[in-house]
This record gives structure tokens, sequence and C-alpha cells, in this order.
């Protein structure tokens, strides 16, 4: 089947008319745009406040737990010394023959 496309012929007194509803349409819309804008740009605003925020606390956490491991290092170390002091002997001393 042949694809048939017609093309309308407007006359100038049409066009103009066309040209006039289209723009009655978009300056109709214009509100409803504006909100909508205005709505996505908050969004976009909250969403970067929680990246921050998060972050943020991701930081910290981080923080802390690099303090809080090399706290427990600390303590680990002082048990390994606390555990050789105790487990050596005292030093061998040789005879004299």
């Amino acid at each position: 089947m042949e694809n048939q496309h017609v093309e309308q012929v407007f006359t100038p007194e049409e066009l103009e008319a066309k040209r006039k509803e289209m723009l009655k349409f978009y300056k109709d819309s214009l509100p409803y745009l504006k909100a909508q804008f205005e709505y996505e740009e908050m969004l976009f605003k909250i969403d970067e406040v929680r990246f921050k925020r998060t972050n943020v606390q991701m930081q910290y956490a981080m923080m802390m737990q690099a303090q809080q491991e090399m706290g427990e290092e600390g303590v680990e170390e002082d048990n390994v010394n606390n555990d050789q002091q105790t487990s050596e002997e005292p030093p061998r001393r040789l005879r004299k023959n």
C-alpha cells in the first residue's frame, strides 16, 4: 500500500490564526512550566543537601573508625608487650668451672 501523505494547504489567514492559537497555548502553559521548574529546582536542592549530609556522615564515620583502630592497635601492642615480659624467663647465667 502506498504511503499517502496529504499536505494541507492553508491560506495566509488560516496560517495567522494557527500561529495565534499556538502562541496562546504557549503563553497559557507558562505558569505551569514555571511551577514545574520551581518544583524540579527545589528537588535538586534537596538532593544536593542530602548528598552533602551523607558525605559528611561518611567522613565522620571513617574518622571515628580510624581513631578506634588506632586505639585498638595501641591496646594490642600493650598486651603483646605485657605477654612478652611475663613469658620471658630471666636470662641464664653460665657457670664457671
